[in-house]
């Protein structure tokens, strides 16, 4: 059977055809596999577990029926969506995984990542991840009331917007030393993650091992999914209804 994995969905309800797609891929094409990961930005913002905006109950209900069929979905958090906690995880189905995690994927081990911890050359983001990821820091956000919470998710997408139209292309890229480096602690010679937009396969050799490394794609223009099984790795994607 086939593993799917996804990232990068950035749902928000002022594009609600992408949602569309993303219920509808759960009822289709998700049922037919053997299991589903999301790696991280699923929602383009999430402010705590108790928002009560449509959206979230659209997409934990679909979620809901995937894992109710019997098919299990993993999350793990992105930089849009670390403060997705236990309630909806509980009420979704979904299984929370840590940051990183090693999977048997076709019977190989497999890393795991959003990808963002990738992108090492990008200082500022860097430094606003170690905040946001600070247990301490999301207690005190969790603590504010929805409407503080929805201007400060407000707030800070507009300042990530402004930050990344200045960068260059590749400081908002992964570092090619750290993917090494993570994939040589991690003991694996095959990585797949999210966050760069950037959708690629890529193989290289490092110390005379093959390495392989998956760049999942955003939901932006069309869905995104990377196929695993026995036959390899397929990127393929999932048009927009009517486009």
């Amino acid at each position: 059977m086939t593993t799917l994995l996804i990232s990068d969905l950035h749902l928000e309800p002022e594009r609600p055809a992408i949602t569309a797609l993303f219920l509808a891929f759960l009822e289709q094409r998700a049922r037919q596999a053997e299991a589903l990961y999301i790696l991280g930005d699923l929602f383009e913002a999430w402010i705590g577990d108790d928002d009560d905006d449509d959206l979230g109950r659209q997409v934990a209900e679909g979620l809901r029926k995937l894992t109710g069929s019997g098919v299990p979905a993993y999350f793990l958090h992105g930089n849009r969506d670390f403060l997705l906690g236990e309630h909806f995880a509980a009420v979704s189905g979904l299984r929370l995984l840590p940051e990183s995690v090693v999977i048997n994927l076709a019977g190989e081990p497999v890393l795991l990542l959003h990808g963002d911890t990738l992108c090492i050359d990008d200082v500022d983001y860097q430094t606003f991840r170690s905040q946001v990821r600070d247990p301490a820091w999301q207690a005190q956000t969790l603590a504010l009331p929805l409407t503080q919470r929805r201007a400060l998710a407000s707030q800070m997408r507009e300042t990530s917007r402004q930050a990344t139209r200045q960068k260059a292309m590749d400081i908002t890229d992964v570092n090619r030393e750290e993917v090494n480096r993570i994939m040589k602690q991690h003991r694996v010679e095959q990585l797949i993650h999210g966050h760069t937009h950037r959708p690629a396969i890529r193989e290289w050799t490092l110390d005379s091992h093959p390495m392989r490394r998956a760049v999942l794609g955003d939901w932006y223009e069309q869905g995104s999914v990377l196929c695993c099984d026995a036959l390899g790795w397929r990127l393929e994607s999932l048009p927009l209804s009517g486009a």
